[in-house]
């Protein structure tokens, strides 16, 4: 973990964030020696609704060709 004086952080501060992007590293601000505020890397959250049945079905059988015959559709009139 770095740590890094608000001063220094306020005159570099779109650099220290690039960084912390780049590098996986967080980052804590101080005021006068003590800790005030951590800068840490967002963690991208994965999309709970997209892909979650992925790998749970399976095909079986034709899927391109008609579920019914012409005359099965006819008998269902």
């Amino acid at each position: 973990m770095k740590k890094m004086a608000a001063g220094t952080f306020k005159a570099h501060c779109l650099a220290v964030m690039d960084e912390v992007q780049a590098k996986r590293e967080t980052v804590v601000i101080t005021k006068h020696g003590k800790p005030v505020a951590k800068l840490v890397p967002v963690t991208k959250e994965k999309d709970d609704i997209f892909g979650f049945l992925k790998g749970k079905a399976k095909i079986t059988g034709d899927v391109v060709s008609p579920a019914l015959t012409l005359e099965e559709w006819g008998n269902l009139k």
